[in-house]
């Protein structure tokens, strides 16, 4: 046992020494691992009650989710009811908007066919109108071209003016206010003779007008064409002018001027505008140029002034008529008052009449009243009776009795 069993530097370490070394090692050894496994029990039984009350933690915890899942289940039931109600309320809601919509597009299809109908039938009607007016249209263009081939001619020109300033004349004035081709003390014949009222002298009207000339004057391609037909239209203007002032003014025969009347208001314009010389030498001459507006403005002068004269002539006759009707009505006044005269007689003799059948009422009252039994049978004495007054004229010939008082 004192053997050395081992030698570490200079300590020599025996074979008992290294056994109690190793026996305390052992039991040094056997303690800790007591000490371990009192702690891995510790450690167990803390784990244990750890998971104790985790497991009663968790408990606690499924009993709150199981309550909460139970309130869910109701809250889920109670909105899959609310949901069920709402889509419900939805669907009707949408069947009712849906039926709302499906009347409102009928109504509005309806609504759109009658409108499209009645569309379409305006716009039938203005085909037709369509139609009578390209109707027209084709029949004014034929009317035209036969103006045009009027109005190239001088004979059919003159006519048409002619039947134009007839047609104004014949409207605006009465029949015995105007005469068509009138002849004069000289031999002419104007185309119309207008008569004033109170004035034997007409007012006379020439429809002749020389239209070549403007026509050239307005188809002129070049300016020295245009001067050449300007000198040409004032030259037959001016011969037409002369003629017509040497023609049909007569001193004391026809009034102081005359009309050449112009049957086109642009040809009219056409004069004013180019050739206001030509207007001005016709005013000098006595002789007016007007076109077809201006002979109506001048038809309703004459119109106006023979209006007038004759409600003066009916005035004076009105008056005349009046005179004899004041004198009428004095004379019924004054018989009037004859009649009343006669009539206040009527009555006097009427309350004569009346005051004598009050008499008579009144003796009759008092025979009634007499008792013939105490009488004596001689025959009463009689009252003596006025004799009838002579009769007296009454109304329209009649004759009233008189009574005496």
């Amino acid at each position: 046992m004192s053997d050395v069993l081992f030698q570490i530097g200079s300590l020599a370490v025996s074979t008992g020494e290294a056994l109690a070394a190793c026996a305390a090692a052992a039991l040094l050894l056997l303690g800790l691992m007591t000490l371990s496994a009192r702690r891995a029990a510790a450690d167990r039984a803390a784990e244990a009650e750890e998971m104790a009350a985790h497991a009663r933690e968790m408990e606690v915890r499924l009993r709150d989710l199981a309550r909460s899942q139970a309130e869910t289940t109701g809250r889920v039931q109670n909105m899959g009811e609310v949901l069920a109600q709402r889509q419900s309320e939805l669907a009707r809601a949408v069947s009712e908007r849906l039926d709302s919509t499906s009347h409102r597009l009928g109504e509005s299809f309806s609504t759109a066919a009658r409108a499209t109908h009645e569309s379409l039938t305006k716009l039938a009607e203005r085909l037709v109108m369509v139609e009578k007016a390209e109707k027209s249209l084709t029949d004014l263009s034929s009317q035209v071209v036969s103006l045009r081939e009027t109005l190239s001619n001088k004979q059919a020109r003159g006519a048409f003016g002619q039947a134009r300033m007839e047609a104004i004349v014949s409207d605006g004035l009465p029949k015995d206010s105007f005469v068509f081709q009138y002849t004069l003390s000289n031999g002419k014949r104007p185309d119309c003779a207008v008569f004033l009222p109170g004035d034997p002298r007409p007012l006379l009207l020439d429809a002749k007008f020389p239209l070549e000339a403007v026509t050239a004057f307005r188809e002129a391609p070049t300016p020295e064409a245009k001067k050449t037909a300007a000198s040409r239209l004032t030259t037959d203007m001016m011969k037409h002018v002369n003629d017509v002032a040497e023609r049909y003014l007569v001193p004391g025969e026809t009034q102081d001027i005359a009309l050449i009347f112009v049957p086109s208001e642009s040809v009219y314009a056409e004069l004013h505008e180019s050739f206001d010389e030509v207007i001005q030498r016709a005013f000098r001459a006595r002789v007016v140029i007007v076109s077809p507006s201006l002979l109506m403005l001048a038809i309703q002068v004459v119109q106006a002034i023979s209006k007038d004269a004759r409600m003066r002539e009916q005035a004076d006759r009105i008056r005349a008529e009046v005179g004899a009707l004041v004198a009428d009505v004095t004379r019924l006044r004054d018989r009037v008052g004859d009649l009343s005269k006669h009539f206040g007689q009527v009555g006097d003799d009427v309350s004569k009449v009346l005051v004598s059948a009050d008499k008579i009422a009144k003796r009759g009252m008092r025979l009634e009243q007499l008792e013939f039994e105490d009488l004596p049978q001689s025959p009463p004495k009689a009252e003596a009776v006025a004799p009838p007054a002579e009769p007296r004229g009454g109304l329209f010939g009649l004759t009233l009795p008189g009574a005496a008082e």
